[in-house]
């Protein structure tokens, strides 16, 4: 060795096996192409992304680029930011397509491809098939599939879809320059679910006008997820293409079975599922899959996506699922089932002390419901304005994410007029409050939600109690 004589072997030698263990990591990554069973450190991270930007050709020691694009990066801290990776991902017919001058930055998106479907089935979604990874949230991943199905069906001009009052889920057929036929859920005890039959109805009647059915698993309770299984059978049975919107319905093992369920029992053209909601990164990624052996629409997509695409999503998820590695992320969605049944247990002790109740939806795996109907009429004076505005009292203390619907409201998206918007149906019984368990809660933040919601009630019901006297 030429560091011989400078240092002692045996110290050399100890060097020697230290790098050689993290190049075992990264060899076994790539063979294996499933999550590493324990979460890497950082500096293995680092290491294994700044060797992947090193086969790029702006980062070539002797590399003179005279094109238009070159991954040149003026800024050192934009450099720092993406380690170096500057040509993005894909080509421009093809988001999937290896770059030639960028051997490392291709490399990258297989790898984050390939981590996210092991992550989807230690999830509990069984039969994955083909994965892409797109630079885009949810919403707009939506728009892209639903383009690639117009493309496979230009006959097609109406998105069967069950309400959810959620704009960006009536949004993204619009974008794709198709129509909605708003389906309303139907009410079984307290939870809204979907009316089959009506969208059986709507098929048959519009015939090969239909381009496909558009479900929702991830969802506010009192709705509970679409009926997906039966959604799935009546997609096979009438020929009609289904999309499932999985936004954050990855940590829920629950949504993940029945995902499994509807693809082996009926028809799923692609499920498509949110970064940011299920990874815990930054905003602005997508993941589309399709079942194995029948994964045309996720495929379609990569095909027709204009242009090079953005790197930063996949960069942001590959670094924290090696983070993570195959048992972290267990423990997360194990922390996560225990914290949604902890929240319920809390949400119900407060609501019987107040005189409300925990909605029941069993359907809904996620999202939990109390009723606000005392509270509306004691402290609220009936009035269901001042009713939403404890919502508002909790943001302004620190408490995001919680809910409020009161009737009311009305509001029109995309030409729709829907009536008492935020209930998922026009005519919901109750007055409720919305509290969901998302991956990455912690029993504190469960604890300090519901002695804010104790103070902000108080609060409320102090003030009115003051201007009966």
């Amino acid at each position: 060795s030429p560091c011989e004589g400078m240092v002692p072997g045996t110290y050399l030698n100890q060097g020697a096996q230290a790098l050689a263990s993290r190049r075992k990591l990264f060899k076994k990554l790539l063979s294996n192409r499933r999550l590493p069973d324990e979460a890497w450190d950082e500096d293995s991270v680092r290491l294994f992304l700044k060797e992947l930007a090193l086969m790029d050709s702006n980062n070539f020691l002797q590399n003179a680029g005279v094109g238009e694009r070159e991954g040149r990066i003026h800024s050192r801290l934009v450099y720092d930011r993406h380690y170096g990776l500057a040509h993005g991902i894909g080509r421009s017919g093809d988001i999937s397509a290896v770059q030639p001058k960028a051997a490392g930055s291709s490399l990258l998106c297989k790898v984050c491809n390939f981590l996210v479907k092991d992550a989807f089935e230690v999830a509990g979604l069984g039969e994955v098939g083909y994965v892409t990874t797109v630079p885009v949230a949810t919403g707009m991943a939506l728009s892209l599939v639903l383009q690639a199905l117009k493309r496979h069906n230009p006959s097609g001009k109406y998105v069967l879809w069950p309400r959810i009052d959620q704009k960006t889920c009536l949004k993204c057929i619009y974008a794709a320059n198709l129509q909605a036929l708003v389906v309303e859920n139907v009410l079984e005890g307290d939870q809204l679910v979907t009316d089959v039959g009506k969208l059986e109805a709507e098929v048959e009647s519009k015939g090969g006008e239909i381009l496909c059915v558009l479900t929702t698993t991830s969802c506010f309770a009192p709705r509970a997820s679409d009926k997906i299984v039966d959604v799935a059978k009546l997609c096979k049975r009438q020929g009609v293409a289904h999309i499932i919107n999985n936004a954050y319905g990855v940590q829920s093992s629950e949504i993940c079975k029945e995902i499994t369920s509807s693809w082996r029992k009926g028809r799923v053209d692609a499920v498509v599922q949110s970064t940011d909601k299920n990874f815990m990164v930054p905003v602005g990624g997508a993941v589309i899959v399709g079942k194995k052996g029948f994964s045309d629409v996720p495929q379609m997509v990569d095909k027709s996506y204009p242009g090079r695409a953005s790197m930063s999503p996949l960069l942001d998820v590959t670094i924290t699922l090696l983070s993570l590695g195959a048992k972290g992320w267990a423990d997360l969605l194990k922390e996560r089932e225990s914290l949604y049944l902890y929240l319920g247990q809390r949400l119900r002790s407060f609501a019987s002390a107040k005189g409300e109740r925990v909605l029941e939806t069993p359907g809904n795996p996620i999202s939990f419901a109390m009723t606000l109907d005392g509270f509306r009429e004691s402290a609220c004076g009936g009035s269901d304005e001042r009713t939403r505005f404890l919502g508002s009292m909790l943001f302004q203390r620190c408490i995001s994410g919680a809910r409020v619907y009161s009737p009311g409201k009305s509001q029109a998206v995309c030409g729709h007029e829907f009536v008492n918007y935020g209930a998922h149906s026009s005519a919901y019984p109750h007055s409720y409050l919305n509290a969901a368990a998302a991956i990455g809660m912690t029993e504190r933040d469960v604890d300090h939600f519901l002695g804010k919601l104790e103070a902000c009630w108080e609060k409320v019901r102090g003030k009115a109690e003051g201007a009966c006297e």
